[in-house]
């Protein structure tokens, strides 16, 4: 339910269930954790996540499978989603969710996990958990505010509302709105940022992770301690001295 390819030199994450909006099961919580672990040895240089069919991303959670079910197993389910969704957003590659359409609930969630947002001009985003009377269970009540803002996320998780991909780049929640073939777009999204050394974007990622989880003063020595690691890497004496020849730097990422 869950396929990997590869699109030039990122690996593609579809979800393929188009019948039901490419609604997440707990089978393809399973599957994503396999992927996660195979993407990291494709010899790709970034992981695109995107949706079968043209009216979803993601249409949430399959809610059936909560129900009627005791709140510690329910605890248990949305922990170990949380989970995964945590580890696509520390991978050694920075991702991107190509939104082809309504990306709502778990479906929002699992693309705020990634490290970037494009989505087709049309896609519908939002949180409408409020309006099952449930909360958002795969991290979006952390993940948004930090994103958007305390204000806009409360206003989304509160009133269940959607908005459209303009909106959403307009208030950080997309990076990029386009038109036609969103994962094509994502794919060229990509090339932005994988014609770089991949070990130094991580470190520059997680500085900036830093940022929404620890006080200023440590935020700065996390970003002291991890620009010297930068400083001591291979590629990092490549990219001076092709500043200093004036040519394109050649990374081997390590």
């Amino acid at each position: 339910m869950i396929e990997l390819s590869r699109r030039d030199d990122c690996a593609l994450l579809t979800l393929n269930r188009p019948q039901v909006m490419n609604a997440l099961t707990f089978a393809m919580l399973d599957e994503l954790e396999g992927h996660l672990e195979e993407v990291v040895h494709m010899g790709v240089r970034a992981v695109i996540v995107t949706g079968a069919g043209d009216r979803a991303f993601c249409a949430g959670a399959d809610i059936d499978e909560y129900r009627s079910r005791p709140p510690i197993e329910n605890k248990r389910r949305m922990q170990r989603g949380q989970a995964l969704f945590q580890r696509l957003e520390e991978l050694p590659l920075l991702s991107v969710a190509a939104i082809n359409g309504y990306a709502l609930g778990g479906g929002l969630e699992l693309a705020l996990a990634c490290t970037f947002r494009v989505a087709v001009r049309g896609a519908r985003l939002g949180c409408p958990e409020i309006r099952l009377g449930v909360i958002p269970g795969y991290g979006a009540t952390q993940r948004l505010p930090r994103l958007v803002g305390p204000a806009r996320a409360r206003q989304l998780i509160l009133t269940g509302r959607m908005i459209d991909a303009d909106r959403a780049e307009a208030i950080g929640l997309v990076d990029r709105v386009v038109e036609g073939d969103v994962v094509q777009a994502a794919v060229e999204f990509a090339a932005e940022f994988t014609c770089h050394s991949l070990p130094v974007l991580t470190l520059a990622r997680e500085a900036i992770r830093r940022a929404d989880r620890v006080p200023f003063a440590d935020g700065l020595a996390a970003e002291a301690e991890l620009g010297a690691i930068a400083y001591a890497l291979e590629d990092s004496a490549e990219g001076i001295a092709a500043f200093k020849e004036k040519r394109t730097p050649r990374f081997r990422d390590r």
